[in-house]
């Protein structure tokens, strides 16, 4: 995900009160107001915010769409009712929220997130993290997120407590711009939570019927009940053959697990078809979403002139310009 900043807020959320000692007003001011410039700057890659914009970026007819802007389609702070909640497996909720309007999608484009901002605990600074929406962009009246709970996690923890009827602030970020058929085959590789822009992505190319692109998906967990989105990628993966590959890595698998044992390494990546070296995998995009020491271990590392680490990738014979890092 694209690093996020603790000042990307309004100046006028609610927030627990101060003293005079901790903060003086014309400085709160000043930080919304930065964090509003830099939030705007941030947007300046998504499109627009128009019903027929997003009927084009999620694959609706825009005539099924009312006229104007779609709540969560272009910059600005909203907040959102929790509608309901669902444990997926030992430690993954499925937030479900409710829309402004119930009567019409998100707005949100393929690839967007929401940032999710809190105050947990009577918290002045506030909380900050991105999610990906996992249901159907093109779902009216609701937008749902499947959240991971970590040891410690501050926002994690903050939405696993919340009930139905709860709020939260959210704003909505791009990522990257997607478009149909500009590569023939994308490699997506997720570790843990990291599934869920894919996911996304995955749905949005299989269900446009002008999308060709080929998808091989390679996802790293810890355990089998990690793979918490594995029945709608199996529903994907037969609903449109030869589209969707799906590999899946355990670290700690079962007894008589039908997974494979170990990491995401070059050798699982070379078994999956990987290989950068051919020349269809030339017009490959490599998208890449996991935790820091995997995402490290496959776009290696920088430093000074000649002091950088190669990265599994680049081994594979990606070359940067193929590699995009949520």
């Amino acid at each position: 995900m694209p690093p996020y900043n603790p000042f990307k807020i309004s100046a006028n959320f609610p927030r627990p009160p101060l003293k005079a000692s901790v903060m003086s007003t014309q400085v709160a001011v000043a930080a919304g107001v930065a964090g509003l410039g830099i939030y705007a700057f941030y947007l300046r890659r998504n499109a627009s915010g128009s019903a027929t914009g997003t009927a084009l970026a999620t694959n609706m007819d825009a005539s099924d769409l009312k006229p104007g802007k779609l709540p969560l389609s272009g910059f600005g702070f909203h907040s959102l009712r929790l509608h309901s909640t669902e444990l997926i497996n030992h430690n993954t909720k499925k937030l479900r929220f409710e829309l402004p309007d119930r009567s019409q999608p998100s707005g949100m484009g393929l690839t967007s997130a929401l940032l999710t901002i809190s105050f947990p605990k009577g918290r002045w600074l506030p909380v900050i993290r991105p999610y990906t929406p996992t249901n159907d962009l093109n779902e009216s009246g609701f937008v749902e997120l499947m959240v991971k709970l970590y040891p410690g996690g501050k926002q994690s923890t903050h939405l696993h407590s919340l009930q139905p009827g709860d709020t939260l602030t959210v704003a909505p970020i791009p990522e990257l711009k997607w478009t149909p058929n500009k590569h023939p085959h994308v490699a997506m590789i997720a570790g843990g939570a990291g599934i869920t822009p894919m996911y996304q992505l995955v749905r949005g190319i299989l269900t446009n019927p002008a999308d060709k692109t080929r998808i091989t998906l390679v996802w790293g967990v810890n355990t089998d009940e990690d793979i918490f989105l594995r029945d709608q990628l199996a529903e994907l993966e037969q609903n449109y053959p030869g589209r969707l590959k799906t590999v899946y890595v355990v670290a700690q698998p079962a007894a008589q697990s039908p997974y494979q044992k170990g990491f995401v390494t070059r050798q699982v990546l070379e078994q999956a078809g990987l290989s950068g070296t051919t020349e269809k995998s030339k017009g490959t995009k490599v998208l890449l979403c996991g935790p820091p020491a995997m995402e490290k271990a496959l776009k290696g590392t920088k430093g000074w002139v000649g002091g950088g680490k190669k990265g599994v990738l680049q081994e594979l014979g990606y070359t940067h310009d193929q590699i995009y890092n949520f």
